[in-house]
């Protein structure tokens, strides 16, 4: 999977942080107000797709227990659990949709020193090295480039499709960059989900780290 510039290859609010848990991760320094705005951008009246609820609800999680390393390392972004490497602040919430089982995973980390660009490496790193998923229980999803053109400063993404404990289901996965701020989008749903969807909340969620 190829990355280039500019071109990607319902309850209460969260905001999870670094290393989960209410304590910041190792080379991190948590700034609360920076925290704080970002957690209002996700929940008070953003601007979504149509389709999309605006009531946020907790951030999305991984819904499969058994998934390599570098498969779960690209997905920790959209639960809030962002690298924390030089990370001043995070939050993640997930809107839900109006098609069958729709649902989309947004997360803001926001970093300092220009680490959000080499985190972002890492990622895309992990993303193109993410090629199956598959469990005894029934899931078993293929991993594919999703091409979506100029999203913020630079962006990888990917599609995952097949069945999540025996039902059709699938993922879309876009990682992009907003200055010194990491977007992570998830947009799942039950047999398939709409690219231009998922293009139109990944615009939604840049625009957001923008407003912050």
């Amino acid at each position: 999977m190829r990355r280039e510039r500019g071109i990607v290859g319902c309850g209460l609010l969260a905001c999870v942080l670094a290393g989960c848990g209410g304590g910041g991760a190792a080379g991190s320094h948590l700034d609360p107000r920076a925290m704080a705005q970002l957690r209002a951008v996700l929940s008070e009246e953003p601007r979504l797709p149509d389709g999309f609820t605006p009531r946020p609800g907790e951030a999305w999680r991984i819904p499969f227990d058994k998934a390599g390393k570098n498969c779960r390392t690209m997905l920790r972004p959209a639960e809030g659990r962002a690298p924390s490497q030089a990370l001043t602040a995070q939050a993640a919430v997930s809107y839900a949709g109006d098609n069958l089982g729709e649902q989309a995973g947004v997360a803001l980390a926001r970093y300092t020193g220009g680490e959000a660009a080499d985190h972002l490496d890492e990622l895309a790193d992990a993303l193109e090295s993410c090629r199956r998923v598959s469990s005894p229980s029934g899931t078993d999803l293929r991993s594919r480039e999703l091409p979506i053109e100029d999203v913020g400063d630079e962006a990888v993404g990917a599609r995952l499709a097949g069945r999540l404990n025996g039902y059709p289901y699938a993922m879309d996965v876009v990682l992009s960059r907003a200055g010194d701020t990491l977007v992570s989008v998830v947009h799942t749903g039950l047999e398939d989900v709409d690219a231009g969807r998922t293009r139109a909340m990944v615009d939604a969620a840049i625009t957001m780290a923008g407003d912050r």
